[in-house]
C-alpha cells in the first residue's frame, strides 16, 4: 500500500468534497462512500453561528493512521481511503470533516466509511466548541455511544 492510498488532511482551509473523491478514485474500484459532516444552524434549541475545533495535531493524525489500518485489515479490499478535517473555525453549512473510502465493491466502502466516522469521533483527539448567538460551549461527542 502506497501512501497515496491513505490521505490524510488536518487543516484550516475549508474541505473539498472534489478532493476527497479525487483521493479515493482508482481504476479498480466500483464504489466509494463518502460522508460530509456539516456544520448545522441549532442544537438543542440554540441558534448556533459556526464551530471551532482545536486538534492536538500530531497524535491526531497518528490516530487517523491508526483508524485507516484498522479499517483496511477489517475490509482488505479497500483501495483507498481519505480522511480530512477542518481545524479553526467552521461556518454554518461548511463541511467540518469529510471521509471518503473506495473498494471494488460498495458494502466495503460503506461499511468501512461508517466505522472510520464512528471511530474518528470516539479515538482522535479533535474538540469542538459551539458559538451560538448568545455564549459558547465546548461539546462533548454525545453521538458515540460506547
Amino acid at each position: 500500500m502506497a501512501d497515496e492510498d491513505n490521505v490524510i488532511v488536518l487543516t484550516e482551509e475549508p474541505l473539498s468534497v472534489d478532493s476527497a473523491m479525487a483521493a479515493v478514485s482508482r481504476d479498480c474500484a466500483g464504489g466509494v462512500s463518502l460522508f460530509v459532516g456539516t456544520t448545522r444552524d441549532n442544537f438543542e434549541g440554540k441558534t448556533v453561528v459556526r464551530l471551532e475545533y482545536e486538534a492536538y495535531h500530531s497524535m491526531a493524525i497518528k490516530e487517523m493512521r491508526s483508524l485507516c489500518d484498522t479499517a483496511r485489515s477489517k475490509w482488505p479490499q479497500i483501495t483507498a481511503i481519505a480522511i480530512m478535517h477542518r481545524l479553526g473555525v467552521v461556518p454554518v453549512r461548511e463541511a467540518s470533516v469529510i471521509i471518503a473510502v473506495s473498494s471494488p465493491h460498495r458494502i466495503d466502502a460503506i461499511e468501512a466509511c461508517h466505522s472510520l466516522i464512528d471511530e474518528l469521533k470516539a479515538r482522535v483527539p479533535i474538540w469542538k466548541k459551539e458559538v451560538y448567538q448568545q455564549g459558547s460551549q465546548w461539546k462533548a461527542n454525545k453521538e458515540f455511544k460506547v
